[in-house]
């Protein structure tokens, strides 16, 4: 048996910035990841770092986060490319709405511009005619999350962690896990698994959602910023069996990342052409010059989806020296470096830098 202070199941976006905080702190860290190192819904997501405002505890762990991705702006390993996000109003009422979301962002710090239709097309030109307006936030970015985590998991392992690579956490013990080669880890556990967080703790409810993608050949002159409708967030807060929603993603190589759609009864990781269908109708309403560019390919992925659309940070009630990061939806890039800072306070014993009740796992354990 080998004993460690933080056994981390799970090396997604979320487990590693936990791995690395743990082993930043001093702590004996065991890092279980059955597949490749950032190779789940991590490597399958856009990468954006967005703060969604709807909620507004989403919203504070945005912040948090965004804070603490400044400091990875400079490091070649996360692609880092402040592109700037810029939602898109189809009408006057969602214009107006625009209005009221950037003064509502500005007055919590983050720098957020209303524009006008001449303005919206000025930033970005291959829009379709006839939008009327939005908000510009130019201090977002994108990144690319699978390169990110093991970025992350390598530095826990130069500081003493220990990678068992290709073993699953077959089990939780009474002071630790069972690994499926029949091998004990004993300590306290650290479950980051995303959707497979039932295997484990089937009294979390958790449900997978499943999206698709699209990525382009290489357009360098196109797409400068991120562009959201900003219907977006109906699409992924909403409990709609199925939907879609126009996103748009600059990437560092010219490269068009096209998005989004969100299923919860589909189970297969194939891609439905009916459903690319549906999301390329709808991105090309925003952006009809899409609809010339060459894809080079499309994907699936699975977002894992509390009942009430927050994570789960926290100690998982009922069990002793076990806890939970998970359930982050299609938040969890963004918001992974809070939660981990979060969850690794909780753990410490330290008081978080904020509050962390709406996200403990007590709130919707069976």
């Amino acid at each position: 048996m080998s004993s460690y202070d933080l056994i981390v199941i799970g090396a997604g976006i979320i487990g590693a910035h936990c791995a690395d905080i743990a082993a930043a702190e001093g702590l004996r860290v065991a890092v279980v990841e059955r597949g490749p190192v950032g190779g789940g819904t991590t490597a399958a997501g856009m990468g954006h770092l967005v703060a969604m405002d709807d909620d507004p505890a989403e919203f504070a762990l945005a912040r948090y986060s965004l804070q603490q991705w400044e400091d990875m702006a400079g490091e070649a390993d996360a692609e880092f490319s402040r592109c700037g996000t810029l939602w898109v109003a189809r009408s006057e009422a969602e214009a107006a709405s625009a209005a009221t979301r950037a003064e509502r962002l500005a007055a919590a710090g983050v720098t957020a511009i209303a524009v006008d239709a001449v303005t919206l097309h000025e930033l970005e030109p291959a829009l379709a005619p006839g939008m009327h307006g939005g908000m510009l936030v130019p201090d977002e970015a994108v990144v690319y999350p699978p390169r990110i985590a093991c970025h992350l998991v390598r530095r826990a392992c130069s500081r003493g962690a220990r990678l068992h690579a290709g073993r699953t956490a077959q089990s939780l013990a009474h002071d630790g896990v069972i690994l499926d080669d029949g091998s004990r880890l004993s300590g306290p556990v650290l479950v980051a698994t995303g959707c497979a967080v039932p295997e484990l703790l089937p009294q979390l409810p958790l449900r997978q959602r499943k999206g698709h993608l699209v990525i382009t050949d290489r357009y360098p002159s196109l797409l400068r910023h991120q562009v959201l409708e900003l219907g977006y967030a109906d699409s992924a807060h909403g409990d709609a069996e199925s939907s879609v929603a126009f996103n748009v993603q600059p990437r560092p190589t010219g490269q068009i990342l096209i998005g989004s759609s969100r299923e919860f009864a589909a189970t297969d990781s194939a891609a439905s052409p009916a459903m690319v269908q549906r999301m390329l109708a709808r991105a090309f309403e925003f952006m009809p010059a899409l609809r010339g560019l060459q894809a080079l390919r499309t994907w699936t992925g699975f977002r894992p989806t509390t009942p009430d659309g927050r994570p789960y940070l926290g100690a998982v009630p009922g069990l002793d020296n076990v806890w939970v990061a998970a359930g982050h939806e299609g938040l969890g890039v963004t918001t992974a470096p809070g939660s981990a800072r979060l969850l690794m306070d909780l753990f410490l014993g330290r008081a978080p830098a904020i509050d962390a009740t709406p996200y403990a796992p007590a709130r919707l354990a069976a």
